[in-house]
């Protein structure tokens, strides 16, 4: 099986860097590897000059400059365009290092057929799972990472149940089929950044395909290098905390309007239940201002973030 790995690039070389140094590992070996650098041209420059041009395998790698910032969404179809042979793409953050096996117990799980779309075993380093899939919770306009916080170990128990569970796939690493982007279609590009990867799912579900799951499929998740996130609810910036509660609600409104009336206050009482009792007011701010973008529907790039092209 052919498979094209997807990287969404900003600003973070010695990220994308690693993650390759990590893929050149890799059992399967049919693969290229294609970047798309969302940083902008003195940004591409850069990624050019600190990645090689093939892996240890021979396999090539591409970079592309973004016309402006995409967005990962933007920059996910950007590499799927930029590899059409391609039997599948491995959509994998930048800021991820698959152990050798990942990207063949993938491929393996991909080939029974009985999918379109496999996750894996993504897990932080402090060695607990931080995502089994996912579940979406459609009137608390919240997706739960399943196995979250369990112990690695614990993965061959939870997998089975997990697997079972999930209506989405994490999108630090997720092998997508030829077929599942064919019925599906695109990621959505006005979603800019965070539950993309949800929608996606969903769409698909709802179009009748399937989703696995890798348990074999270890990936290391060095989370939030990129976009900012940072555990510490006080720390948490602008962008990821506005971004993350306004598309909770736009994955509402796109898939189960009709729940619109009941998940936004819902979703607004767990903005306070989560910032509030913390004594995080800046995050409050930030958060019902993406709460209340949601709500009325406004989509695509904050005003405040760079999107301009070179």
């Amino acid at each position: 099986m052919r498979v094209a790995v997807a990287i969404v690039a900003f600003r973070n070389p010695g990220d994308v860097e690693a993650c390759l140094a990590a893929l050149g590992a890799s059992v399967h070996t049919d693969f290229e590897v294609v970047i798309c650098e969302n940083g902008g041209p003195q940004a591409f420059r850069e990624l050019v000059a600190a990645i090689p041009a093939q892996l240890a395998g021979g396999q090539p790698v591409r970079a592309v400059c973004a016309p402006a910032n995409l967005g990962y969404a933007g920059g996910v179809n950007r590499c799927l365009a930029e590899a059409p042979q391609a039997n599948a793409w491995w959509v994998l953050n930048p800021d991820t290092a698959p152990e050798p096996r990942a990207l063949a117990a993938m491929v393996a799980r991909l080939a029974r057929g009985d999918c379109e779309a496999v996750g894996s075993v993504v897990y932080l380093p402090s060695q607990v799972i931080q995502s089994l899939g996912g579940r979406w919770r459609r009137l608390f306009a919240r997706a739960i990472s399943l196995g979250y916080g369990r112990p690695l170990a614990e993965t061959p128990r939870l997998a089975g149940e997990a697997e079972a569970r999930q209506n989405y796939l994490n999108g630090a690493s997720m092998l997508v089929s030829r077929r599942f982007v064919e019925v599906t279609g695109p990621m959505r590009e006005d979603y800019f950044l965070y539950c993309e990867e949800v929608e996606w799912c969903l769409r698909a579900l709802s179009l009748g395909l399937k989703l696995g799951l890798a348990p074999d499929a270890w990936v290391l998740h060095q989370q939030g290098s990129t976009t900012g996130h940072t555990a510490n609810v006080r720390e948490q910036g602008r962008t990821p905390v506005y971004l993350n509660e306004r598309n909770r609600l736009l994955l509402t409104r796109d898939q189960t309007p009709v729940l619109l009336p009941l998940a936004a206050p819902l979703a607004l009482t767990l903005i306070l239940a989560r910032f509030a009792r913390r004594g995080a007011w800046r995050q409050v701010g930030y958060a019902v201002d993406g709460w209340w973008a949601g709500l009325v529907g406004r989509r695509g790039p904050p005003a405040w973030i760079e999107i301009q092209g070179p």
